[in-house]
């Protein structure tokens, strides 16, 4: 049986978005950090996108701005599905390119609600994403494998 984003979906669900994602160093060896992703629509093209939230400063966006490509695996018990594909940021650092810079605090409550998350306050949320520097981490599905449950 082939993996789906339906499939991402249903492992969003079952563990908060806990995922994997794994990006390429300078020497080609790999970097895993845990992170909270989800699937949301792409801001501009609509199109379904892996989507998670990354610190301004952090190794993973040095990486992803070297090479632009990823992976995020999702795990709940033995069921796992990674999606692999190539990456675009949208943050204060990383310009989106047809984006209105003035919808990133939008597109960041999009990340972390795609990713199974909650908040009671908004404002508070938004003025930390920008004191941090947040940028939202979009990967598109090119790949889609795993052992879904049938």
């Amino acid at each position: 049986m082939a993996a789906t984003l339906q499939d991402v979906r249903r492992l969003v669900d079952a563990d908060h978005g806990l995922a994997t994602l794994a990006t390429t160093r300078r020497d080609g060896s790999v970097q895993v950090s845990l992170v909270n992703a989800g699937i949301l629509a792409h801001p501009v093209s609509g199109a379904a996108v892996v989507g998670l939230v990354a610190r301004g400063g952090t190794v993973k966006l040095g990486h992803i701005r070297e090479r632009p490509r990823a992976s995020v695996t999702w795990r709940y018990g033995w069921d796992w599905i990674c999606v692999e594909g190539p990456v675009e940021l949208a943050g204060p650092d990383d310009p989106p390119a047809g984006m209105d810079p003035a919808r990133l605090a939008t597109l960041l409550r999009e990340v972390f609600r795609g990713a199974g998350g909650t908040h009671d306050d908004w404002q508070t949320y938004d003025r930390v994403m920008a004191a941090e520097r947040r940028t939202a981490v979009l990967i598109a599905p090119a790949r889609v494998y795993g052992n879904p449950a049938t």
